[in-house]
């Protein structure tokens, strides 16, 4: 594959003090091709990794990851009115990038990697802190990573830790619960069963709808889709079907089986030792979060290797609280990131 080249953008004078006091926000979007050795492979390969640098030029920088259906594009920019998590990624935000300055990739796949079945959140954390080197940034202040991005961000940590100051890990732990897993097996299931009879978005939709009832809390279902059953079509329907089948279209649209394949088993294989991980650690869980459970963060905070401290937020949208509980989360974020001026 060809470098996508890097583009690199100045924002113009009309944005607010902050940004002008910080040399004006600036972003690159591209590819870089560095090489890593795969976990599940035996030899250097040479990896494209597409990546968003953007913020305050010659700030601290910042890694932000997110789950398995996030992708580089964290914040809203010059080509994109929005991003997966702008509530708190924006200038004068919690994540603030007029102070900092955030870096994100594309997940990898083993498509990207070469001649391997399976990609590990290891591989993940070897391309991330590849790109580290090759964008001359040295040590990152802090790696936040929500879901599958707290685990690479532990995988990040325990495999490279001169190169990150703390971690911000939230709704994900040092190994997937077995619960979890078995709900991904299924998933995985359907999706392979869909491709095999040639009925792949339609297995693709219906993983995705099984997932969304493992993502969200039992009190937001009980709440939004308490009312009965409607005769449609011949049959009886029941309101939460409606949701479902909408959020199973939405993710045909944009994610391809083979991507959610790799990813999902990736969650999957992870297992880090926490005794390994020597940065300060802020973890975050949700009560409501069945996918996570706050008894597997308790015990990850426990043995992580350099201090730690756990916040409990209360949310009824179980793993996605992480998503839909900004106001909640900036107070959390800002507090762990107080000293960013600091590096400067």
């Amino acid at each position: 594959m060809s470098a996508e080249p890097a583009t690199v953008i100045s924002f113009p004078d009309t944005a607010p003090a902050a940004a002008r006091r910080a040399n004006d926000l600036s972003e690159q979007r591209g590819t870089r091709r560095v090489s890593i050795t795969p976990k599940y492979g035996s030899d250097p390969v040479e990896v494209d990794v597409r990546y968003l640098w953007c913020g305050a030029p010659h700030a601290p920088t910042i890694v932000v990851q997110g789950g398995i259906s996030a992708d580089r594009d964290v914040c809203a920019g010059r080509d994109r009115a929005t991003g997966w998590w702008q509530e708190l990624v924006a200038e004068g935000g919690a994540i603030d990038l007029a102070e900092c300055r955030v870096l994100s990739i594309d997940w990898l796949v083993p498509a990207d990697l070469g001649d391997v079945s399976s990609i590990s959140s290891e591989d993940q954390a070897a391309a991330l802190a590849a790109l580290v080197d090759e964008l001359g940034i040295g040590r990152v202040h802090a790696f936040i990573g929500s879901s599958y991005g707290a685990m690479v961000g532990l995988a990040f940590a325990a495999a490279h830790p001169a190169k990150v100051k703390s971690l911000v890990l939230l709704a994900g732990a040092h190994r997937p619960h077995p619960l979890a897993t078995a709900q991904r097996s299924v998933q995985r299931g359907i999706v392979r069963l869909g491709i095999g009879s040639g009925r792949t978005d339609e297995a693709l939709a219906l993983a995705r709808q099984l997932a969304m009832t493992t993502y969200r809390g039992s009190e937001e279902f009980s709440r939004r889709f308490a009312s009965g059953p409607e005769l449609r079509d011949g049959r009886f329907h029941f309101p939460v079907e409606d949701y479902l089948e909408h959020a199973g279209r939405r993710f045909v649209e944009r994610f391809d089986p083979e991507r959610f394949l790799a990813l999902s088993e990736s969650i999957d294989l992870h297992d880090i030792q926490p005794e390994r991980v020597a940065a300060p650690t802020v973890l975050v869980g949700f009560p409501s979060d069945r996918l996570v459970p706050l008894a597997d963060l308790f015990e990850l905070q426990r043995r992580l290797g350099g201090t730690a401290t756990l916040e409990v937020v209360d949310s009824p949208y179980g793993h996605d609280a992480f998503l839909k509980e900004t106001v909640q989360l900036a107070p959390v974020l800002r507090h762990a990131l107080n000293d960013c001026r600091g590096d400067r």
